[in-house]
């Protein structure tokens, strides 16, 4: 069980002051690290308590993802802040619209591609550079899919949003085959549906996402961050260029 530790490295989640994102910071973090939260919007009250209830360093900034300059100033910050450490990105932040494909303006995929795409890559890039500079022997990267990356969503029109998230997913297997000589691991999570403060205000599609699933019920989002942790650690250490679906069978039904 030694494996799963993460006691003395630390962690960057973007999109992690609430739902999915929060989820994996909680997880990382009951996992032994520290961690740095960047999110374009105020923590949720249950950010502030990992600190307080694991003993760890936790520090949020406010961060743009589809800045380059702002992510830079970003990780200079967090190099700053947690003496030059860097052992874990998480590239969660991400952004839906639902809309019809005919009716999809350019504005609105621009945006979407922006945030879920062109903000994960470049996350995902300064993380590697940090870790690189920084030398560290546990180096991991997760980014953060979908079940929209390996299926049409019944209930929602979203033809760009399943996009964006199906470059999130392309991505993962050659930047992990270019960092492989660096040390670097490089995969990716696709969550299925998941109870969140995004998704709670909508309890009709809460309900008929039951009968799409497997085993009959939503996520919580305390169901989805085993598997950010698990790649996060050593016990994955044979894990590079992979997805994990955690869609309590969705994609399989």
């Amino acid at each position: 069980m030694s494996k799963f530790s993460l006691t003395g490295r630390v962690a960057l989640v973007t999109g992690g002051a609430r739902g999915c994102g929060l989820a994996f910071a909680q997880g990382l973090a009951e996992a032994g690290a520290d961690v740095a939260v960047f999110d374009m919007i105020d923590p949720v009250a249950e950010y502030h308590e990992i600190s307080a209830t694991l003993g760890v360093k936790t520090k949020f900034y406010k961060i743009d993802v589809t800045s380059n300059e702002n992510l830079s100033e970003g990780f200079a910050a967090v190099k700053k802040d947690f003496d030059g450490k860097l052992d874990i990105v998480v590239a969660c932040a991400g952004v839906n619209k639902n809309v019809e494909f005919l009716d999809t303006t350019i504005e609105e995929y621009e945006k979407l591609f922006a945030v879920n795409s062109k903000g994960v890559f470049f996350t995902a890039q300064l993380g590697a550079k940090a870790m690189i500079e920084n030398g560290t022997k546990h180096g991991s990267i997760v980014l953060v899919a979908s079940i929209a990356s390996h299926m049409a969503i019944r209930s929602q029109r979203s033809s760009a949003y399943c996009g964006t998230k199906g470059s999130v997913r392309a991505m993962v297997a050659p930047i992990a085959a270019e960092m492989n000589k660096h040390g670097i691991r490089v995969n990716s999570v696709s969550p299925g549906y998941v109870r969140t403060e995004m998704t709670a205000p909508f309890p009709h599609l809460l309900e008929s996402w039951k009968d799409e699933i497997m085993n009959g019920r939503v996520a919580e989002p305390d169901d989805i961050k085993g598997a950010c942790v698990f790649l996060a650690s050593d016990a994955s250490r044979y894990c590079t260029g992979t997805d994990i679906r955690v869609d309590g069978g969705v994609t399989m039904w």
